[in-house]
C-alpha cells in the first residue's frame, strides 16, 4: 500500500498526545482524545520505510473523528499511481460507512485526495496542498477548491493545506474541545494559527499541464516591468481573452490578473532578499510606478512588511 507521510503523521500524533497530556493540568481535566492507528490494507508503513503499529480498521467501532493522514506523494503522477492501490478504494469504502454513521472526516495534504477519491467532497468546498492545486481541480471538478485556505470546515469533513498543516488540522480538531488547550498545544509546538497558504505559494510550481496556461505563464515572467494587458497575453499565447481566462480560471483557480499579481510578489520577494536593490528599483522591476503600491501588495497578500521580508534571509 502506498506509504503515508512521515511528517504528517507525526505532526498529528505529537499534537494529540501534548494536548491529552497538557489538558491533565487545567480544571477541566483530560480532553480523553482515544487515538487509534489503524490500517486497511496488511499494515501501515511510512514513506521512508518505517513500520507504523495499528490495528484493522474493520475491527473497531464507528469513531467520533477519522483522520486521514497524507500519502508520501510528491508530484501527481505519482499520486495518481498510488491512488490506484486497492488499500485506496478500500478506505474510501470504509469511510463512506464511517461518514454515514456521524463520523467526521478530517485530511490533510494528499490524504484530501483520498477523501475526493471517496466522493465525500462532491459538492462541498475543500482545500489541499497548494502545489497539487490544479491537479485537484481537475481531478475532482465536483469539488470547490479554496487551496489558498490553510483549513476549511465543511461542516461534517475538515481538510487542510500542505504537509505541515497536519498540525493546523490538529489544532483545530483540539479546539473544537478545547480552545484553552489549542492554544497552549500550539505554544508547545512554536507554531500558530495560520488561515492561508497563500504565502507559501510559488507560482511556477503549480503542478499542471495545460499547454496555454504553460504559456501564459512564460508570458506573465516576461512581461512583469510592462503591465498586464489580457489582450496582449492572449495574442501571445494564441487564443482570445475569453478563452484565456476560462483556461487559467479553470486550471489554476483564479483570473490572469490574479495570477500575475502572485509572479509579481513571488519575483519581488526574490528580488528584495536576494538584491541590494532599492525598493523603489525593485516595484519599477515588477510593474509599478512606486514603492508605495508594491509595499501595500506585499503586505496584502503575505502580512510581512518589506523590512521584515528583507530580514527574513539576512
Amino acid at each position: 500500500m502506498p506509504g503515508v507521510s512521515d511528517t504528517g503523521l507525526a505532526a498529528l500524533q505529537d499534537s494529540f498526545s501534548l494536548a491529552e497530556e497538557l489538558s491533565a493540568s487545567f480544571e477541566c481535566g483530560a480532553l480523553g482524545f482515544d487515538v487509534v492507528r489503524v490500517h486497511v490494507g496488511d499494515y501501515v508503513q511510512t514513506a521512508h520505510g518505517l513500520s507504523v503499529p495499528s490495528i484493522d480498521a474493520e475491527t473497531i467501532a464507528t469513531p467520533n473523528v477519522v483522520v486521514v493522514a497524507a500519502i508520501g506523494a510528491k508530484t501527481p503522477d505519482a499520486l495518481a499511481n498510488a491512488l490506484l492501490h486497492d488499500s485506496v478504494r478500500t478506505a474510501g469504502s470504509l469511510l463512506r460507512k464511517w461518514h454515514g454513521e456521524g463520523a467526521i472526516i478530517a485530511a490533510a495534504c494528499t490524504g484530501t485526495f483520498v477523501v475526493a477519491e471517496a466522493g465525500l467532497l462532491d459538492g462541498l468546498t475543500s482545500t489541499t496542498s497548494w502545489w497539487l492545486g490544479p491537479y485537484f481541480r481537475s481531478r475532482y471538478p465536483r469539488v470547490k477548491l479554496a487551496d489558498e485556505v490553510m483549513v476549511y470546515n465543511a461542516g461534517t469533513i475538515v481538510t487542510a493545506g500542505a504537509v505541515l498543516a497536519h498540525f493546523d488540522l490538529a489544532l483545530w480538531l483540539i479546539r473544537q474541545s478545547s480552545p484553552i488547550v489549542a492554544a497552549q498545544t500550539a505554544r508547545y509546538l512554536v507554531t500558530e494559527a495560520r488561515v492561508s497558504q497563500a504565502g507559501y505559494v510559488i507560482p511556477d510550481h503549480l503542478r499542471h499541464n495545460d499547454p496555454f496556461v504553460q504559456r501564459f505563464e512564460h508570458w506573465s515572467r516576461q512581461n512583469l516591468a510592462g503591465g498586464f494587458s489580457l489582450r496582449s497575453a492572449a495574442k501571445t499565447v494564441g487564443t482570445s481573452p475569453r478563452t484565456l481566462s476560462r483556461k487559467v480560471q479553470r486550471v489554476i483557480g483564479k483570473s490572469p490578473l490574479a495570477y500575475f499579481q502572485d509572479v509579481r510578489v513571488e519575483r519581488a520577494v526574490h528580488l528584495l532578499q536576494t538584491t541590494n536593490e532599492s525598493v523603489d528599483e525593485v516595484a519599477a522591476m515588477v510593474g509599478y510606478s512606486n514603492r508605495v503600491t508594491l509595499c501595500a501588495l506585499l503586505r496584502r497578500r503575505l502580512g510581512r512588511s518589506v523590512s521584515e521580508i528583507r530580514s527574513f534571509t539576512r
